[in-house]
This record gives structure tokens, C-alpha cells and sequence, in this order.
């Protein structure tokens, strides 16, 4: 089989997008629970440390069960109609029983990853740096997606892959181990500068504090070179998504953004391409 995968790169390129379409499905639960689970353990959390009555325990809530169901209906979903892609297609975007549209954000996030996945298997081949980089990659998109629909970049994702990076690293898998934890050190501090130097100028919060945990994670995959071009992709994309929103929501400049998805799409950019992009440049301005 490996040697297949080895000698057929369009075999491995298939596989990954199998495994992207079912990873995609599951990014889709975690995403619609994990904050739902969260909040119910800080409210836990709240109660106990402002001394009041715990609430009821309710039914078991987390990323297997309840089976998933009809948000309107509560229907709950059958197999075949849970299959990647191919069942929305199959039931028109529709509940089969209470016809209420289905999200296209469901289809969108098991596509994106499947093509996330088809594009790291293209670039890498059949390697551990390939593996590596798609667990990594879904869980940018499974933070990313979070982090728009709540403005949050849970701790509970992103430090173990922050940790996980420092030990792909070790490996050398992606960068030297010496290069992994500068890259951590200074994806943090950066962003953390930043905040600090914004608030004291205008007194205000300028990110939250997951943005600077989120640059450290993609320095310790990728090492501290590619923080500078992470750093000019994440701020353009930045003022580019601003500008769709101030116009798409009439909002004002002071509008709160998440700044997440433009650090992981940044990020996978640089980490995967950041050296050709950084060659190009150069030859352009001629300095190579």
C-alpha cells in the first residue's frame, strides 16, 4: 500500500481527500458543539467560585453524543443521510423530514478540507510531513470557523497543537527544534507587543489574547522564518476582510473582527509556499 501511495502521487491525492471529507464532518460537530461545551463548564466554573447553587445536570453533552439532529426538528440524523457532501447534494440542502434548509456552511467546511488536505498530500507526497501538516491544517479551519461564528480561539485547541508542533519539530520534521521554539517565543511576543503598544495609545483592547497564542502555534510548526510573511498576510487579508465587512454589515471601523482566520490562513500559506513567495519577492525588488 505505501508503496503505491509512494509511486502513484494522485493515489495518495484521492486518499487525502477522502480523509479530508470525513475530517470536514467532524470539524462541522466540533465546531457547532465545542463552545456549547465550553460555556457550560465555565458556567460551572462561575457558580462555584461565586458560591451559588449549581445548575441541574443536564443530558450528556459532547462531541458524540447526542447523535447529531435537525436544529428546527430534532430529528435525529440518519447514516446515509450524514454521508460527506454527497448527502446534502442527495437532499437539496433540505431536513428529509421538516424540509427546513440545511447550512451550507456543513457542505463548505467538509469541501474546504478535503481540498486543504488534496493540496498538502499534492505538495508533500506520501510523508510524515504531510500527515503532520493536514492535522494541523484541520485544526486551523475547525479554530478558524469558531472563531468567526464566537470571536474565540479555544485554549483546548490550540495549545495541544502548539505542543504538538514543538514535537514534530523535534524530529525536524518542518524546521530545526531550535527554529520551532524561537518561532513560538516570538509569534507570541509579537502580537503581544502589539496589543500592549495599541492600548496604551488609545486605551483600548486592539485582539484578543487567542491571536497570540495562535502565531506562537504556527511558529512552533513552521520556525520563526516565516512569522514575518505570516505577520504582512494575516494584516492584508485583515483590512481586505474588514473592508467586506464594514461594507456587507454597515459597520463602522470600530467593528470587532476575528483576526484568527487570517493568522491560519497566513500561516498554511507561508508554511507551505512561504520560501517560493519570499524567492519571488526578492527577485522582483532584485536583491537575488
Amino acid at each position: 500500500m505505501s508503496t503505491l501511495l509512494d509511486e502513484q502521487p494522485w493515489a495518495f491525492v484521492g486518499l487525502a481527500v477522502v480523509l479530508g471529507l470525513i475530517v470536514g464532518s467532524f470539524l462541522n460537530v466540533l465546531v457547532w458543539r465545542l463552545p456549547k461545551m465550553l460555556e457550560r463548564e465555565w458556567r460551572a466554573q462561575a457558580h462555584e467560585i461565586l458560591g451559588l447553587p449549581a445548575e441541574p445536570a443536564g443530558p450528556v453533552y459532547n462531541l458524540m453524543r447526542p447523535d447529531s439532529c435537525c436544529p428546527r426538528c430534532d430529528r435525529r440524523i440518519r447514516p446515509w443521510e450524514n454521508i460527506p457532501l454527497l448527502s446534502y447534494v442527495m437532499l437539496r440542502g433540505r431536513c428529509s423530514h421538516c424540509r427546513e434548509t440545511i447550512s451550507a456552511r456543513y457542505p463548505f467546511t467538509e469541501l474546504a478540507c478535503a481540498l486543504i488536505c488534496a493540496a498538502i498530500a499534492w505538495h508533500f507526497g506520501f510523508s510524515w510531513q504531510a500527515g503532520a501538516v493536514m492535522l494541523l491544517s484541520c485544526g486551523l479551519l475547525g479554530m478558524s470557523l469558531i472563531d468567526v461564528d464566537h470571536q474565540l480561539l479555544p485554549d483546548v485547541l490550540v495549545l495541544p497543537l502548539l505542543w504538538l508542533g514543538l514535537i514534530v519539530n523535534s524530529m525536524g520534521l518542518l524546521a530545526t527544534l531550535p527554529d520551532a521554539l524561537w518561532g513560538a517565543v516570538f509569534g507570541y511576543m509579537s502580537l503581544w507587543s502589539v496589543f500592549w503598544l495599541f492600548k496604551l495609545i488609545t486605551g483600548k483592547d486592539g485582539m484578543g489574547h487567542g491571536d497570540f497564542k495562535l502565531l506562537a502555534l504556527l511558529g512552533a510548526w513552521g520556525g520563526w522564518q516565516i512569522l514575518p510573511l505570516t505577520l504582512l498576510m494575516a494584516s492584508l487579508l485583515g483590512v481586505f476582510a474588514g473592508l467586506l465587512l464594514m461594507r456587507w454589515r454597515k459597520t463602522g471601523v470600530s467593528a470587532p473582527m476575528p483576526f484568527g482566520p487570517c493568522l491560519a490562513i497566513a500561516g498554511w500559506i507561508a508554511l507551505l509556499w512561504g520560501g517560493q513567495i519570499t524567492d519571488f519577492y526578492l527577485q522582483s525588488v532584485g536583491f537575488k
